[in-house]
């Protein structure tokens, strides 16, 4: 019964993703024009996207309470929280692409939007290459706690901002968030849309801690190595 109680929010999420790909791939979805039975991506595309900014936006602020606290164990979150972040948008751009092949005919089109999330991937991938080129524990944290505010930042720029004022996008939602703006989902599709939305929260977030525990361990292991 304890179990029970202490997982019982995994619990949720493994619900919740069962019923989002059962429902996904099962439910009735509005014929559109281009798109037509890729709709059904929506639920994973923009599911994990959702669920990458969400654990992004948790680094961040680990990394500010890093700098306000100088806890080691606030930046190893940090870097856990990033680490899935990547996981999630490569999974994002993955399902991104393979839907763009069916829509666009092309795995990748020259479009701001795309090339401003590849960007903003690659900007938190500079963060992981910054930590391993610094050797001193102390200051490595530092140094990536202040880079992940800025990288936050730059990514948002990257992924909403540039995209609007460029105005040429054709990927949707230049107006605004997809789906979350009335009339810009069908009914249908809502029913599904926001479980994954959870769902996608909850699997990044027991995908983080998961790593953040192994990193303890390994942190804890390289300790007593090092002091034996």
């Amino acid at each position: 019964m304890q179990v029970l109680k202490n997982n019982w929010w995994k619990i949720a999420g493994i619900l919740l993703l069962v019923y989002v790909i059962t429902g996904g791939l099962l439910f009735d979805v509005p014929m559109i024009d281009l798109l037509h039975e890729t709709i059904r991506n929506i639920y994973f595309h923009v599911g994990m996207w959702f669920g990458m900014i969400f654990i992004l936006f948790a680094g961040l602020v680990f990394s500010i309470r890093y700098l306000l606290r100088n806890d080691p164990s606030d930046d190893m979150k940090a870097y856990a929280a990033v680490l899935v972040g990547l996981l999630f948008g490569a999974l994002g751009l993955l399902t991104g692409m393979i839907w763009a092949k069916f829509t666009w005919g092309s795995f990748w089109v020259n479009d701001p939007k795309l090339n401003g999330a590849v960007v903003g991937v690659l900007t938190y991938l500079a963060y992981v290459v910054l930590r391993g080129s610094v050797d001193d524990r102390d200051k490595k944290a530092r140094l990536a706690a202040v880079y992940n505010v800025f990288a936050f930042v730059l990514f948002f720029i990257f992924i909403m901002i540039i995209p609007r004022l460029a105005s040429a996008s054709i990927h949707p939602g230049l107006e605004g968030n997809p789906a979350l703006v009335p009339g810009d989902l069908d009914p249908r599709m809502r029913k599904v849309f926001f479980p994954a939305i959870a769902g996608w929260f909850i699997m990044a977030w027991w995908l983080f801690s998961v790593l953040y525990r192994t990193m303890r361990i390994h942190q804890k292991i390289e300790d007593i190595t090092e002091n034996s």
